[in-house]
């Protein structure tokens, strides 16, 4: 299959391999953003494939695991209401609020939908006019365009009984927030090709420059991870602090003009708050005044909400890399996929779920072999 099987070649993996053994001399510490590659990475063992000078760190990039949990408990009470059909993409099901998730409200009779698309939820508000249909809208930079093409079809078609719940982040300045952050070990950072693929490349160079990080555009198949990798190490023993595109066949350095275009109309940007970090200013989208009447937040207003993490949780250390997942004590006992305490452990893209679904449950007793190595 185009484009998948000639990057996971084994043969071309060893020779990055060789590569980046043979030109690192020194420890680096490199973060990929984004959960999907972290879940490429733990899949095939790459990190205990490279050098042990190598280490990668896991990143905030699962737009799951970084919904707040002021916004899950808004989503709980908003879809709790008699007069809403909420709808939501599959992994937000399970992610713990105060108390209970969205399971719990359909449990309990609430109309809880799950959707592939917010068009999906669009076409749902119009099979029911006398309902008020709720998409719970988040994710980073790649999933906000279609939720702004939904709001804009929405107007258009003069449907009115829609709205959506939005959580959208923004990666760059999540970014600068970890590079200032106490302790921060980062060198170096794999960034998120799906992201660029949108966003184009234009606010990176500033960030590696104003806190000296190379800046690799990575994919996410087995051979993206380790070109990305080569490319940061090879700056890193050189010195050099650049933005490099390691993911051309999808990314361009504009972005998606399109999309961006969409995104100004709808969206402006705001301080948001992520889920075990806190609130970082300019990190995130919500929807623009004149599409106010779309905006759920508005049209179901919930107060009196006492949010609650688990104190046994430590996901918000793990999401800014502190932590990886099998340090943490409750990690594979009270917490698990069945019985999660944060949303690292239930999103596709988590982390903690990464190391449990490919059984890292303790890091110095797995070796590469077991740990499904490239090919």
């Amino acid at each position: 299959m185009k484009y998948i099987d000639e990057f996971q070649d084994p043969g071309l993996a060893r020779r990055l391999l060789d590569e980046i053994h043979s030109t690192v001399t020194r420890p680096w510490a490199l973060m990929e953003v984004c959960g999907g590659q972290t879940h490429t990475i733990i899949r095939h063992g790459i990190d205990q494939l490279l050098p042990d000078q190598v280490e990668l760190i896991h990143g905030p990039g699962c737009p799951v695991c970084v919904t707040p949990l002021e916004v899950i408990d808004k989503a709980l009470a908003i879809a709790s209401r008699p007069e809403v059909i909420f709808c939501s993409f599959g992994d937000m099901l399970r992610v713990p609020g105060t108390g209970k998730d969205l399971f719990r409200v359909r449990s309990e009779g609430g109309d809880v939908r799950v959707v592939y698309s917010p068009l999906d939820a669009l076409k749902i508000a119009q099979q029911n006019p006398d309902r008020e249909v709720v998409f719970f809208g988040i994710g980073f930079e790649t999933t906000a365009p279609p939720n702004a093409m939904t709001v804009c079809q929405a107007r258009r078609l003069g449907i009115r009984n829609f709205s959506l719940l939005v959580s959208h982040v923004r990666v760059p300045p999540a970014i600068e927030a970890i590079m200032r952050s106490p302790g921060c070990r980062v060198q170096a950072f794999l960034a998120a090709g799906h992201v660029c693929s949108v966003m184009g490349m234009g606010e990176y160079p500033g960030l590696a420059e104003r806190f000296g990080v190379p800046i690799v555009v990575t994919g996410f198949e087995p051979l993206d991870i380790l070109e990305g990798v080569r490319r940061t190490v090879a700056q890193l023993e050189r010195g050099e602090h650049t933005v490099e595109n390691a993911y051309p066949r999808a990314v361009r350095p504009e972005g998606n003009p399109a999309a961006l275009a969409m995104l100004e109309d709808v969206f402006e940007v705001t301080d948001r708050a992520w889920r075990g970090i806190g609130v970082i200013p300019r990190s995130g989208w919500r929807l623009s005044p004149r599409y106010r009447d779309y905006d759920a937040e508005y049209r179901f207003p919930v107060t009196g909400i006492d949010t609650r993490e688990p104190a046994q949780c430590r996901s918000g250390e793990v999401l800014q890399g502190l932590l990886k997942p099998h340090e943490c004590e409750a990690f594979g006992t009270a917490c698990t996929p069945r019985t999660p305490l944060g949303a690292t452990m239930v999103s596709s893209e988590g982390a903690c779920a990464a190391y449990y679904l490919y059984r890292r449950l303790d890091m110095k007793n797995t070796s590469p072999l077991e740990a499904s190595p490239v090919g």
